[in-house]
């Protein structure tokens, strides 16, 4: 699994990250993306990226956002739904894979992997419960990079992604409000096809 895994990823990032600044959010009915609910967070002081920033538990995203200059985008007025990588997420995807996606030949690469993390629109935990009861137990979420990513609920009660290539990720904490959107963290970092 991590050989397939590892070889997925270096497939992908050539390509992933030119998308990964921007994404969309819908069930496979599209709803509007930036339709809020009064389920939605309260908005934090702020925006993603200043969050991100306070929490220890994103110092690996937070560098990653620098190094594929994302930081503006994300400061933007959005609203953004992010689903954040812990740095154990991070952890799980090969030194020297991490290295290559940091330099500066793989801005492009990185970029797409990011924006494969986002999702237009303020979509907390609660609206993105109802997409997947409306969806008949899944929702397609489509990115900012262009591609989808899957959403379930488990029989936990937990949330999980499962991207183009199949891999799962688990939403570890909901709802983290910011100014101009909401982070999710999430346990595996969701690769695009």
């Amino acid at each position: 699994m991590t050989q397939l895994r590892t070889r997925t990823f270096a497939a992908v990032s050539a390509v992933a990250l030119l998308g990964l600044a921007a994404c969309n959010s819908g069930t496979e009915t599209e709803a509007p993306a930036a339709e809020a609910t009064a389920e939605a967070p309260a908005a934090a002081a702020g925006t993603v990226v200043t969050v991100a920033q306070g929490n220890p538990d994103f110092t690996t995203l937070v560098s990653a956002v620098q190094a594929a200059e994302l930081v503006e985008t994300l400061n933007g007025p959005g609203p953004f739904t992010v689903f954040a990588p812990t740095n154990a997420a991070f952890e799980k995807i090969p030194a020297a894979t991490r290295e290559s996606l940091m330099a500066p030949a793989g801005k492009a690469d990185l970029t797409g992997i990011l924006t494969y993390h986002v999702v237009s629109g303020n979509v907390s935990a609660a609206a993105l419960a109802e997409q997947i009861t409306a969806g008949g137990g899944s929702a397609t979420l489509t990115t900012v990079q262009g591609g989808t990513l899957t959403a379930r609920a488990e029989a936990d009660g937990s949330i999980t992604l499962t991207d183009a290539a199949g891999n799962t990720s688990r939403v570890v904490q909901a709802d983290v409000a910011a100014s101009n959107g909401v982070i999710h963290a999430i346990d595996t970092v969701v690769m695009p096809g």
